[in-house]
């Protein structure tokens, strides 16, 4: 498998399996598949596994498949869906959820430890949710003040060998985070063929998440995409009930024309969505959101064949389906 550098992290695998569908919150899965996968993965050179507690039994299943002695090499990250708690109580919950992980993963420390909560800048209101946004985003008085003194204890603690932020929040107050004095080194960015969030999207301005990577990359963070497929939006079909309205659908409904032109050309959709992801600019690693071995093997066939052609980026692009 081809490699690249993930910011400080030093080299990686272009994907990195996702804890989402191993952890059994992407459709139906089992656990000996699950655990089978994890194996599978590193067995197909894939040398990150993107775990965090919200992914139900990820973790569990990491401590479970590899009994906390991972291969050389493999680096492993998780997450902690802050929100906006007091301010004395920030580095506690952190502390807490990433020692939760390491015990359930059986391991001493993690290579990159995300702050998994949305990024506001204080004052601001959301579109959707913002009566509940204490819950799921992190605002800037407290990311600057409590946080990121937090991420650097961590890491002087060595607990943690890096930090990051998942750039998903306020694309102002995630570019703000990217310039600050004391930067992440990492960042969690959408890369998909529609620049779009989808259900994660609770604000009204555009998501920039190619600016994000971009400014990103030029402060030296590494860059790991996330949402390829856009929650299933961009494969044959979504594996789960979804009402009408929700945005994954609706972006399922707008990918129309895409499985057409898959369709067109005899290939899967859900491959050409990662190999078009795996081309994108500032991208360092691709995060999958597969659920078994059959999908994962589908991944790393696409990751093998390369990136698209140029006329094939090209047609896709001219189907208008990147958010403005």
């Amino acid at each position: 498998m081809r490699t690249a550098t993930l910011g400080p992290l030093g080299e990686v695998s272009r994907l990195t399996l996702g804890g989402g569908g191993i952890g059994q919150i992407w459709g139906q899965n089992t656990k000996d598949e699950a655990l089978a996968t994890l194996v599978a993965a590193l067995d197909g050179g894939i040398t990150v596994l993107d775990a965090a507690p919200m992914y139900h039994n990820c973790e569990a299943f990491i401590g479970e498949a590899f009994g906390g002695r991972l291969p050389a090499g493999v680096k492993v990250t998780t997450k902690h869906q802050l929100g906006s708690p007091p301010a004395a109580e920030v580095a506690g919950r952190l502390e807490a959820s990433l020692t939760a992980s390491l015990e359930a993963m059986k391991l001493e420390r993690v290579d990159l430890f995300f702050l998994h909560s949305n990024l506001h800048l204080d004052g601001f209101a959301y579109a959707h949710g913002d009566a509940h946004k204490d819950a799921f985003s992190t605002n800037w008085s407290l990311y600057e003040g409590e946080v990121v003194p937090a991420m650097a204890r961590l890491k002087a603690q060595g607990r943690i060998g890096a930090w990051g932020i998942t750039g998903i929040g306020v694309p102002t107050a995630v570019l703000r985070a990217l310039d600050h004095a004391v930067r992440p080194d990492a960042v969690q960015a959408i890369a998909n063929l529609m620049d779009s969030p989808g259900a994660l999207k609770r604000y009204t301005e555009p998501a920039r998440p190619r600016e994000i990577a971009a400014k990103a990359r030029a402060n030296g963070l590494g860059v790991m995409g996330i949402r390829a497929v856009q929650a299933g939006a961009l494969t044959a079909g979504i594996d789960r009930p979804l009402s009408a309205n929700n945005p994954d659908n609706t972006d399922f409904t707008r990918a129309t024309g895409f499985r057409a032109l898959c369709a067109q050309w005899g290939e899967d959709p859900a491959v050409v969505a990662h190999r078009y992801a795996l081309g994108m600019a500032n991208i360092d690693t691709v995060v999958l959101g597969v659920k078994n071995r059959d999908e994962l093997a589908q991944c790393l066939a696409g990751e093998a064949a390369g990136g698209l052609e140029p006329a094939q980026v090209a047609a896709i692009d001219a189907l208008g389906l990147a958010e403005g």
